[in-house]
């Protein structure tokens, strides 16, 4: 029956000796992973920081002016913050699947024009053809990346370029012609953010979930392919972080009364990779937190409010250099005390086969190390028997030679 044979058909992985079944419910990565589970505590240690300083930060705030963070003043900072938001889930979701969109930033600014010049046709036209637009130009920078097994960080870089020649057609700024207000609905769409980005994080935690994520994360050499479903996963991330820096740009171009402006928006890549960093993904791919990219959008947010306040000049290079740097020493971190604990194994328990089985299951193979096997303690001789001739065994019976 087949519990009978479960354990003499499993291959053995040479690097390890472990069967690949074992590896594959072990290790994030069955070819070439570490065997344990990733520790989390150093995201819930940054992210207890990240909390103190964004309370920290509010406080002064509330300080320097309260109207800030009530009324119309809060309703404004909350849209600002989704709009940063999104562009940071657009980052840390091309971070996480190891393919850094670096085209998002100028996506967002060639959105937000686009939205300022045909926002009068209605919100669904308007919106609706930019969204569609990111898709199909992240279906083509995914194809590049995964077709051609490219660095996603070049492709993306040529693909930022060719949306800047598109933003530089225009040589003024643009009033918003819609009447689209997304002040109206900012809680609405700021518990949409928090969700998305929390339940994502959440997710990103399930073992099996973060191994699929984290497939096409180089494990060897970076120009090898790592299959056809981790170049589904890829393209996926690629498409939704165009999409999601598209609705970005919307969103920040409706919030206000004022003009946009035409800029290059590579400063926006450099605060929304800046800040998903700073939240606690790994620059590596796959690794990342729960809360993190919440809490840096809203301490970001809320400093971006307070630098005025105090009279502070901080360009948004500086801003997202700043948080760049500070999220690379976060990824070194968790690269480092988020990893499973060196030499330690996921104790796998035995597998039955069912509800017919009572627990019969094939002894586990002993590990390599441990050859040549232990053998059994020999049993103590029998006694010989004096009723029992030895010559009515080997010598030859009568009754054969009859039959014969």
């Amino acid at each position: 029956m087949g519990y009978e044979d479960t354990g003499r058909d499993r291959s053995v992985e040479p690097s390890s000796g472990v069967p690949v079944a074992v590896l594959e419910n072990v290790f994030d990565d069955p070819t070439h992973g570490e065997p344990g589970r990733d520790r989390v505590g150093v995201h819930m240690l940054w992210e207890f920081l990240l909390l103190v300083g964004l309370a920290a930060l509010g406080w002064l705030l509330w300080r320097a002016d309260p109207d800030t963070l009530r009324g119309a003043g809060l309703r404004t900072l909350l849209v600002g913050a989704v709009g940063l938001g999104l562009l940071a889930l657009a980052a840390g979701l091309s971070l996480r699947t190891a393919v850094p969109n670096l085209a998002v930033g100028p996506v967002a600014v060639a959105a937000a024009l686009h939205y300022a010049e045909q926002g009068d046709r209605g919100l669904a036209t308007s919106v609706g053809s930019a969204v569609v637009v990111a898709a199909v130009g992240g279906l083509v920078l995914a194809l590049a990346v995964v077709v051609l097994q490219v660095p996603a960080w070049a492709a993306s870089l040529a693909a930022a370029a060719g949306v800047v020649v598109y933003i530089e057609r225009r040589s003024t700024s643009i009033l918003v012609q819609g009447d689209y207000d997304p002040r109206r609905t900012a809680g609405y769409l700021f518990a949409g953010f928090a969700a998305v980005a929390v339940l994502g994080g959440l997710f990103g935690t399930i073992r099996s979930i973060r191994r699929l994520v984290g497939r096409y994360r180089p494990v060897a050499d970076p120009a090898r392919r790592r299959g056809a479903l981790a170049a589904v996963v890829a393209a996926i991330a690629l498409v939704g972080s165009t999409v999601l820096a598209a609705l970005a740009g919307v969103l920040l171009a409706a919030n206000g009364p004022g003009a946009v402006t035409p800029t290059s928006g590579l400063d926006w890549t450099v605060l929304a990779i800046g800040v998903s960093l700073l939240g606690g993904t790994s620059a590596y791919g796959r690794r990342g937190g729960v809360f993190g990219t919440v809490l840096a959008v809203g301490l970001v947010t809320v400093f971006q409010a307070y630098a005025p306040e105090r009279d502070w000049t901080v360009s948004q290079w500086a801003l997202g250099g700043v948080a760049l740097g500070v999220g690379l020493l976060v990824t070194r971190l968790v690269e480092t005390f988020g990893r499973p604990r060196p030499g330690h194994v996921e104790k796998i328990e035995p597998v039955g086969d069912g509800t017919i089985s009572t627990g019969w299951n094939v002894p586990r193979q002993q590990s390599a190390d441990n050859w040549p096997p232990t053998l059994p303690t020999p049993l103590a001789p029998e006694s010989a028997d004096p009723w029992r001739d030895p010559r009515w065994e080997t010598g030859p019976r009568r009754w054969d030679a009859d039959d014969r």
